[in-house]
Formats: C-alpha cells, structure tokens, sequence
C-alpha cells in the first residue's frame, strides 16, 4: 500500500505546456483536467452533494440497485480498475458486492490527484480489510501501459460521466488506448449522462451556493500559486451554457473588465476583453446511439445498459 510520501505530486512541463498552448490559443482555453489538485478535489466532491447536481447520487442508485448483475454480467474472478478514481466513494459499493463473491480482491485507482488518492486507500483499508489497494498516481487520458501487466481478468471503471469531458474524437482516442492495454474477457463499465431539459442541465453546472463556480475559479487561483500568475479571481465570473447543437454543457471563465494577467513562470503576458472567455471544461449529453457509436469505434461491443427510472443517466458495460 503506497503511502502519502510516494503519492506526492509537483507540477509538470505537462501542465506548463497545457498553460501556455491554451492561454495562447483564441479563443483561449485551459484543460479541465487543470481543475483537480487538491482545493479542486475537495471542491468537487462538495459540488457532488449539492441538490442540483445530480450525477452523482443517480449512478450511486444505480450502482446500489445493480450492482449483483453488473459484477455478474463483468465475469467471475475480476480485479477493479478505476479511471479517475478520486476517492473512490461510488466504487465502494462494487467492491462491497465483489467481495461478497471473492474472498479477496485488488483496485487500482487511478488519478491525476495525490491527496484523493491517500483519501481512498485509507478509507478502503478501514473499510475492507481484505481489498488489496495499489494506486497509481497519472494522467490515464495519455493511456495507462501498467494495465497491460495487471494479470487476470480486468473490470475498468470510467464512471462519473467523465467521457463527456472530452470531444468526441478524443473520447474514442482515450477508448481505444485503455482498449489496447485490455485483454479478450476483459470489460469496461462506462457511466455517461444523457441529454435531458436545460432547466436540469443548467442548475448542475451552476448551483445556487456558487460552489461549482468557485471550483472554475479555482483554476486560475491554481495558477496564481503554482505559477506566480497574478489572476484578479474578483475580475473573472464562472459561466456555464446548455449547447443543443453539439449535445453539451460548456462551461468558462469569463473575463468582466478589460486587464492584464502576467504569468511570471512562463513569462507571458495576457490581456483579455471585457466580456471575453477561458473555455475551461465541456460536459457532453449523450443519446443511446451516440454510447453505442463511442465504444464501437473504441474497440468495444457494448453489452448491457443500466439506467434510472428517469433516464437521466446510464451505467454500460462493454466487453472486449
């Protein structure tokens, strides 16, 4: 089990390149995966319980309603992987329903953040004393080669509806690499939230408290700490938009006056309009067709689909 000293994490060229290439771009950009150090971390899993947001406490209904077939439909004698494991709360609910199946098990939680990782393996340790936990500190989006050396059969969570984070060309990429890692048997559980009424959509992205807007905000106190930018947080505004077009939700930071930001560590100086926006994060809403598209050009057959009365959201299993 890793300790708190292994799981360290220090910025990256990664992350001063995703910087420079997104704040140079127009319109300027930043990934979200930017959003997920530790204030972001903790910030999220507060936006997880706030009454708007209702991902979250969905696919748990989900996974408490089905775990049983899930698990079974997955195969006998399944390892857990996760991507984008954060603390790993939902999964806790599998693992208790693998266990009860095998006497032992392994998880490899997988994530970009140090601090929610430390959170899981200490809580799964108290929790399930015979789960063997082994965390992986990465950037699963680039692919993850330890897959490749993890024996026997694999069931990899990607639950959270993080796919919707990526565009769809991107999507499949992610798809594909975590499929050439996996073996025949193997399988995937895939959590994706479906396209519904702007009247749900736009409350989950900015709720009434203003958490979600200050984990927006966040990145950009991010940079100030860890690249000595000067970011005035009181001159930004966290903005969230329902696109039916494309089947998303886009969310920015947006820039209230005209100003100059200076990023000393990357010595670039930027200067933004009034009223002009940082694209930090999308979150795409998908149909049935568009989950069968996405894993059949990944590499996978989908299965078996798991969803709330409402639809509001969908569990997938595909195999490989």
């Amino acid at each position: 089990m890793a300790t708190s000293k292994q799981l360290q994490f220090v910025a990256t060229d990664a992350m001063t390149l995703a910087v420079r290439e997104g704040l140079s771009a127009t319109p300027k950009r930043l990934p979200c995966w930017l959003l997920y150090d530790e204030i972001g971390s903790e910030l999220f899993e507060q936006i997880t319980e706030l009454p708007e947001y209702y991902l979250t406490r969905t696919e748990r209904s989900i996974l408490e309603r089905y775990a049983g077939e899930i698990l079974q439909q997955a195969g006998p004698s399944l390892t857990l992987v996760e991507l984008g494991a954060g603390t790993a709360s939902k999964t806790c609910i599998l693992i208790e329903e693998l266990l009860r199946r095998q006497s032992r098990a392994l998880f490899y939680p997988i994530d970009v953040s140090p601090s929610a990782l430390n959170e899981a393996v200490r809580q799964l340790g108290r929790q399930f004393p015979s789960l063997r936990v082994n965390p992986i500190v990465a950037d699963y989006t680039g692919g993850v080669p330890a897959l490749s050396r993890i024996t026997g059969r694999k069931l990899v969570l990607y639950i959270g509806s993080s796919i919707g984070n990526f565009e769809q060309p991107d999507a499949v990429r992610l798809l594909r690499r975590i499929r050439q890692t996996l073996r025949p048997g193997d399988a995937l559980l895939l959590g994706a939230d479906f396209a519904k009424s702007p009247k749900i959509l736009l409350p989950a992205y900015d709720d009434a408290q203003g958490v979600t807007a200050r984990f927006t905000e966040n990145l950009l106190a991010r940079l100030n700490r860890e690249l000595d930018a000067d970011f005035n947080l009181e001159l930004f505004r966290h903005v969230a938009l329902w696109n039916r077009r494309q089947s998303r939700m886009e969310i920015y930071l947006g820039s209230t006056a005209a100003q100059t930001v200076f990023i000393p560590a990357l010595d670039m100086d930027l200067y933004f309009e009034p009223g002009e926006r940082i694209h930090t994060e999308n979150s795409y809403k998908y149909t049935d067709e568009m989950i069968e598209s996405l894993l059949r050009k990944s590499g996978f057959k989908l299965e078996q689909s798991w969803c709330d009365r409402k639809r509001w959201f969908g569990v997938h299993l595909a195999r490989v």
